[in-house]
């Protein structure tokens, strides 16, 4: 065991200042995450955002053209073999010899990541036990679905017992029951390691991540907890139901800077970006005598505040 094991507080995770230039056009400016052991991050952004350029420069594919990198205190330019044995990686599309069975394929995962020969049984053994691969030991991986494909993809990423795990889309593709239990396993893997979560999927963020981390043309857009993301003031969203309901032109005429959509003949939901429109809507229906039946203020939805925070992005 080494000496230098950091402790269980430590943060594992350092990435600092993150920019990227493809020749002259910069792909990622300025990205900085952190990430604790135990903690579950989104990675999230619309396509071209930047998030494969940040995953790639934090699992040491790609030299960052400035900015820094540390895992476990180790840097990654300086040290690249030492902080990449930190990591454990699942890409979009898991590198998987379907020819071979899952116990040759943990093995061949086991020997690659150098672990002592004498260790290697116990850590396909745990492996498999945490990724629910138990008896799938002698199946060959060509013959097993797709959510057990994952499951073995996984395995491969912490087979040595990594203190980080970045999983790129690891749900795409599968079942609602498969994507379930990919979730729950994510989750449990989050109790010991620190686990980066790239997705589309945003009740997947929702499910699985204490933070979330959301770039938009290759900066950093948002960056807090799920709850913090959920209570974002950038949008207001009332809905309100009237007794003598007027015409959406009416509405939009009489309200600067909302967007109304009608959900039946008398009910409605109006979105604003330009503060609280509720007392004008209250004012405007006695005055016109819309006579409201009902009026509430609504939480956005992760996907109504994911597209506030990025479509006027530049």
């Amino acid at each position: 065991m080494e000496t230098n094991q950091p402790q269980r507080s430590d943060i594992t995770l350092s990435a600092q200042g993150l920019s990227r230039f493809y020749g002259t056009n910069l792909a990622v400016s300025g990205v900085s995450i952190e990430l604790q052991r135990g903690e579950v991050v989104g990675l999230l952004g619309p396509n071209g955002a930047g998030k494969t350029t940040t995953m790639q420069m934090i699992t040491g594919n790609l030299a960052p053209s400035m900015g820094a990198i540390n895992i476990c205190g180790i840097d990654m330019i300086e040290n690249p073999t030492t902080a990449k044995n930190r990591i454990g990686y699942l890409p979009e599309i898991p590198p998987l010899y379907r020819e071979l069975r899952v116990d040759e394929y943990l093995t061949l995962a086991s020997r690659l990541r150098k672990i002592k020969r004498k260790n290697i049984k116990n850590a396909v053994q745990t492996a498999k036990e945490k990724c629910g691969l138990e008896d799938m030991g002698k199946r060959l991986i060509s013959a097993l679905s797709k959510g057990y494909r994952q499951r073995v993809g996984i395995a491969q990423a912490i087979i040595h017992e990594p203190d980080v795990i970045i999983l790129d889309e690891p749900t795409v593709g599968l079942d609602p029951n498969q994507i379930r239990e990919i979730r729950s396993l994510i989750r449990s893997l989050g109790d010991k390691h620190s686990i980066i979560l790239s997705t589309h999927i945003l009740p997947e963020v929702e499910a699985v991540c204490d933070r979330v981390h959301i770039l938009d043309h290759g900066k950093v857009a948002f960056s807090d907890t799920i709850k913090s993301m959920q209570n974002n003031k950038g949008e207001c969203v009332i809905e309100v139901e009237f007794r003598n309901p007027p015409t959406n032109d009416d509405i939009t005429e009489k309200l600067n800077k909302v967007m109304v959509d009608q959900n039946g003949n008398s009910s409605f939901r109006i979105s604003s970006h330009a503060g609280d429109p509720t007392d004008t809507i209250v004012k405007l229906a006695v005055q016109n005598d819309w006579g409201i039946v009902k009026l509430n203020q609504v939480q956005a939805s992760l996907e109504e505040v994911f597209v506030s925070l990025t479509k006027n992005a530049k």
